[in-house]
């Protein structure tokens, strides 16, 4: 049987890689953005992924917070990392868009930090801990299972245009190694010692239940799609080297 210590030293180091690998996914847009800045425009890159994006960090830093789960601070650092990295992109993007999509946007980054503060607020109001940690959870695992799944349109595009130009390879790893911490950070927060010893038994159920959908379901999700991107990053760019031979001369 393996010991708690075991148990902790596997899930902080779960944690740190997933730390250091969404560090990746979080720069990954930075060429995109290195590109708008150039040109002082926004071209048809669109806002939309950034805001988004945005609102699932901040709800997923405030379900790590103590006060609305127990034990689970990394979730709090890695998500505000990502959201300090997704409001600096959508600043970006504000300042260099035509007037149009600069109030569109402006817009949007209000009503994030307005349905941000409602989630606070109403959550502080729920005195029954157990009923917050559930709410809040619920609302992380919703927007982080919509967040990956938001790359099957590009997966889409590469099956029809049989290119990987427009699906970029680190930002599919990045995705995939992240998940894959983060989804076995959330197996090895299971600690069946520290549950025995310290809860009652009828609240024992309920406890792993929160660590398997809040944590180990999305970033499972999450693995799954990273998976598939990455195999049809290899089948594609393998298929295009193979088209791009030219033939041999025969003589």
């Amino acid at each position: 049987m393996i010991s708690p210590q075991t148990f902790e030293a596997l899930k902080q180091a779960a944690g740190v890689a997933g730390n250091i690998f969404a560090f990746g996914l979080f720069v990954s847009p930075i060429p995109t953005f290195r590109r708008i800045i150039r040109n002082q425009s926004t071209e048809q890159f669109s806002g939309m992924p950034y805001i988004y994006a945005l609102l699932n960090c901040l709800i997923c830093a405030w379900y790590g917070c103590p006060f609305i789960s127990s034990d689970n601070i990394l979730v709090t650092t890695v998500n505000s990392v990502g959201a300090v990295f997704q409001l600096s992109y959508i600043l970006i993007y504000i300042t260099c868009a035509e007037k149009r999509k600069k109030f569109q946007m402006s817009g949007l980054l209000l009503a994030v930090f307005c349905i941000f503060a409602v989630i606070a607020i109403g959550s502080m109001l729920v005195t029954d801990l157990e009923v917050r940690h559930l709410l809040i959870g619920f609302l992380s695992c919703a927007t982080l299972i919509s967040m990956f799944a938001s790359p099957l349109s590009v997966m889409n595009v590469v099956i029809h245009t049989r290119s990987v130009e427009f699906m970029p390879f680190y930002l599919s790893l990045s995705t995939f190694l992240m998940s894959t911490s983060f989804l076995l950070y959330g197996v090895f927060n299971f600690d069946p010692f520290i549950y025995v010893s310290f809860f009652p038994q009828s609240k024992i159920l309920t406890l792993i239940m929160f660590r398997l959908i809040f944590i180990t379901v999305p970033n499972g999700i999450g693995t799954i799609l990273g998976i598939t991107q990455l195999a049809l990053y290899f089948y594609y760019h393998n298929k295009s080297k193979q088209e791009s031979r030219e033939p041999l001369i025969v003589a």
